[in-house]
């Protein structure tokens, strides 16, 4: 086992902690971005001037808003001194002449008080010249509206193989995007210190590029610039890039005003004018052979883009990485492009592609396990990778025996074949409910594709008291980060986890971070935290050797204890060590770096091994359809996934939890909708709020939820042998749909091949049940009349 993921004992990591901030959570005392600002009586306040067209060239007029009471100024294109642009691609103007969606901002208003900002920002005159918008995808494929650039990942011969498969399907299909809704909007609070810094409160999960963007903005070195991020009410990955934008406004602000700037969006204006998961139109064609082995799959992803290419090239990267999922796939093309359309810019969303690559193999497996009459289980277990196989890309699937493994035991925890005869009993009693079992396996790749994200650092102080203090690049959503990295620091320093603050993530203390995203934060801050606090220690054990006579390799921390290889020999306070180094001139502080090792990619080849290592889960949902509204209630989940060996088991098991419940939204809850129609609201989001937006809530939590750790998974070369856990679980949902699939057949006749809309909403389900029924319908009317020549439900 390697150094990194080795455990001493007496670990802090691994024992079950509380949310570091879990009571100020509970209680309402945890401070946000925006409560800072309303501390601040002196702040005045943006808001926007939206477009009210998908696009058109545009003019603004802003001297009636001057005029309004509490209107200090209003920012338009003419007071950048920088570079114009909220974006790295250089093609996200901040005050754009052409908009570009409906509810972009075009201006903004700064106010002494939101309601005289607002009514400013009402004043403003915009003139606008429409100009022809693309609003889907198929209209974008029709007008070759595409950016950025295509990639392919192809091996073996897909073609031929398809053209001799005894079995082949094809169809198109479309998964929908997923709106982030953050119990905290995007908010910034900027002011300008004594000295000309700019100061940045954001509530943003990339702080280093916050800067960039606001120095680009400004005109200004990144070192005049200093982002903080104190903690965030939820990001998804909706405040990986989104932010800076609206950072860079309340910036410019600040410096053209020289009074504090606060912008917060309401509900309404994060819905409208803030980006999505993307939405994806797959195309796709499959080859089977007679026993359910498929022999070969070729598919073209198109992603709903939006106006600009923010992440879409990466999120468009990491899909095709994970067309394969779980499964073993001879011979694979995969083609991904980004369509162009007249909304907002679609962006990071948990799981950044992951969730929409995998939904078209599981999608495919769902459709066709009924015509190939085999079990929908039984089909995708004959189709698990098996070690030694490689990925379609060419890295190898390490570890592939735990995906065996933990299929194994959520079938047998689950009770899933007893469960299966009671749910057939179940359906023979009942003609207008219908009730389902499905397991579904997860494979996801953990790293950033961006081989130069894959680093971290960490700035450890150790006061002479004994008390430690840690900064480093991770920013909090939530999630869980801090508290694991207070426990790496206590592990790593042997200290109680009580003596150990962590401060809030800023760019002057940790610079050139990378975003917390890819589920790899944990990793990458967490191998940089232990780094730092073992270069103190290994100082601190010099100090503590001369005072207890002994070789400094015997030297043992722990406990906040200081002590030889002998339990029963002396021992010195851990404060009493530091501070003796204080007066020995030792240095109590250490910058800590980690790099992840053993990736490389080609990014034009699309070949290479971008992942660390790949984490594992499987999860088995029982569901139950009413036939008359399609509505669904999940009445039992078993999971059973894989974290190595956890840092924090209570924060892995919520994780865990909430990705699932996430990932059941997207696939059968939540719908966007825009106007596309003809009229003058074209381009419109309707669903704009939690009225017309249905997330998930209590009412639709499983009434059983099972969750368990895979045990003895230490994962080697990873910070005391854990794994990441943000985004895989969010994947395990797809058994929630393929049961809602399977159910929904119950209502037809025995090969009844179910297409499922994504989301499957009561609406899209009831559409499937009709569907279902009126096949039934079909096969009885074709038994009264007599047998005919059989159709071959395949395009050969």
């Amino acid at each position: 086992m390697s150094e990194l993921a080795a455990r001493p004992s007496h670990a802090v990591v691994g024992t079950p902690m509380a949310h570091e901030s879990a009571s100020q959570h509970a209680t309402g005392t945890a401070v946000y971005t925006d409560d800072l600002a309303a501390r601040r009586h002196d702040a005045l306040t943006a808001w926007p001037v939206p477009s009210e067209h998908a696009h058109a060239l545009v003019t603004i007029d802003v001297r009636q808003a001057l005029s309004v009471p509490g209107v200090v100024r209003v920012l338009t294109v003419d007071d950048v001194p920088g570079h114009n642009d909220a974006g790295v691609k250089d093609d996200e103007p901040l005050f754009p002449s052409e908009a570009m969606f409906h509810g972009q901002a075009l201006a903004w208003v700064l106010g002494e008080t939101p309601e005289a900002a607002r009514l400013g920002a009402a004043a403003v005159e915009v003139g606008y010249e429409p100009l022809p918008s693309i609003l889907t995808v198929p209209e974008a494929i029709e007008a070759g509206s595409f950016q950025g650039i295509p990639r392919t990942i192809r091996r073996g011969e897909p073609e031929a193989a398809l053209a001799t498969a005894p079995h082949v399907f094809e169809g198109i299909s479309e998964v929908g995007g997923q709106e982030h809704f953050s119990l905290e909007a995007q908010a910034s609070l900027a002011h300008v210190d004594s000295e000309g810094q700019v100061f940045v409160e954001c509530s943003t999960q990339h702080p280093s590029e916050t800067q960039e963007i606001v120095a680009h903005v400004l005109g200004v070195p990144n070192n005049r610039v200093t982002v903080q991020c104190l903690r965030m009410g939820g990001g998804f990955g909706g405040k990986e890039m989104q932010p800076h934008g609206f950072a860079a406004v309340a910036a410019l602000g600040s410096v053209l005003t020289g009074r504090p700037v606060r912008l917060r969006l309401n509900r309404t204006q994060e819905f409208t004018m803030t980006g999505k998961r993307h939405p994806f139109h797959l195309a796709w064609k499959a080859g089977f052979d007679d026993d359910g082995h498929i022999l070969a799959l070729s598919t073209t992803l198109t992603a709903d883009g939006g106006w600009s290419l923010d992440l879409s090239e990466p999120v468009m990267g990491r899909a095709l990485c994970h067309v394969d999922s779980a499964y073993w796939i001879p011979n694979f093309v995969a083609h991904g492009r980004v369509a162009k359309t007249h909304k907002t810019s679609q962006t990071a969303f948990r799981g950044f592609g992951g969730p929409q690559g995998m939904f078209v193999i599981e999608n495919i497996l769902g459709r066709v396990a009924p015509v190939l009459g085999i079990d929908p289980a039984t089909l995708r277990r004959r189709n698990f990778y098996e070690p030694g196989q490689t990925t379609p890309y060419g890295q190898p699937v390490r570890h592939a025996e735990r995906l065996h493994d933990i299929w194994r035991q959520v079938r047998d925890g689950s009770d899933f074949d007893e469960r299966r005869a009671a749910v057939a009993e179940f359906n023979a009693r009942h003609p207008d409910a219908k009730r389902a079992l499905a397991i579904t396996p997860v494979k996801f790749g953990i790293s950033f594709t961006l081989t130069a994200y894959n680093q971290a650092g960490a700035l450890v102080h150790v006061y002479k008291d004994g008390s430690v203090l840690i900064n480093h690049g991770g920013t909090e959503m939530g999630q869980g980060l801090h508290t694991k990295m207070l426990q790496v620091a206590a592990t790593a320093l042997g200290v109680e986890v009580a003596s150990v603050r962590l401060a809030p993530t800023r760019t002057d203390k940790v610079p050139n971070t990378s975003a917390t995203a890819a589920s790899s934060s944990a990793d990458l801050n967490g191998g940089a935290v232990k780094d730092a606090c073992e270069q103190i220690r290994d100082r601190m054990a010099a100090v503590a050797a001369r005072m207890l006579g002994i070789d400094e390799r015997d030297v043992r921390f722990g406990r906040g204890r200081v002590s030889g290889l002998r339990p029963t020999g002396p021992s010195l306070g851990f404060a009493e060590v530091a501070n003796a180094a204080y007066d020995a001139r030792v240095q109590l502080w250490a910058a800590g770096f980690y790099r992840t090792e053993g990736l490389h990619w080609d990014t034009e080849a699309m070949q290479g091994s971008p992942f660390k290592y790949f984490s594992y889960g499987a999860a088995a949902t029982e569901v139950e359809v009413d036939g008359f509204t399609g509505a669904t209630r999940i009445l039992r989940v078993d999971i059973v996934h894989d974290v190595g060996d956890t840092l924090s088991p209570l924060i892995d098991l919520g994780q865990i939890e909430g990705g699932y419940v996430q990932g059941v939204g997207w696939l059968t809850l939540e719908e966007l909708r825009w106007d596309t129609g003809d009229g003058p609201g074209r381009g419109r989001l309707l669903t704009q709020s939690a009225s017309t937006y249905k997330l998930p809530s209590f009412s639709e939590m499983p009434e059983v939820f099972n969750v368990g750790l895979f045990e003895r998974a230490t994962e080697d070369g990873v910070v005391y042998g854990s794994k990441a856990v943000g985004e895989p679980p969010l994947m395990l949902a797809f058994s929630a749909r393929e049961a809602i699939r399977e159910a929904v057949a119950a209502f037809g006749p025995g090969g009844h091949s179910v297409e499922l809309a994504s989301p499957a909403t009561p609406e899209a389900v009831f559409r499937a049940i009709r569907d279902a029924r009126r096949a039934a319908e079909g096969v009885a009317a074709d038994a009264q009349a007599g047998p005919e020549p059989e159709l071959m439900p395949v395009d050969r």
